[in-house]
């Protein structure tokens, strides 16, 4: 993969502001969510699928998971630190 290809995976996208392997980890996500029928996809699993596409560390993949649980949260939950 080339140095251009690279920079392509790391920028963020004009249109929501994700890149493309934190929407290539929501894809994953919502064929594997399909295959269990919605019930709750067990972290392990879902990198193994990323995996499947590109090659990512398990470090960079929780980063982008916590990324995504960061917003998700409902910014008026009283429990939220912050």
């Amino acid at each position: 993969m080339s140095d251009s290809d690279k920079l392509l995976y790391l920028l963020p996208d004009v249109r929501d502001g994700i890149n493309r392997k934190e929407r290539l980890v929501l894809y994953c996500l919502t064929q594997t969510q399909n295959e269990f029928k919605d019930r709750n996809v067990p972290t392990i699993t879902l990198y193994g699928r990323v995996l499947e596409h590109i090659d990512m560390s398990q470090a960079e993949f929780q980063q982008i998971l916590s990324k995504m649980v960061r917003l998700t949260r409902n910014s008026d939950d009283p429990t939220r630190l912050g």
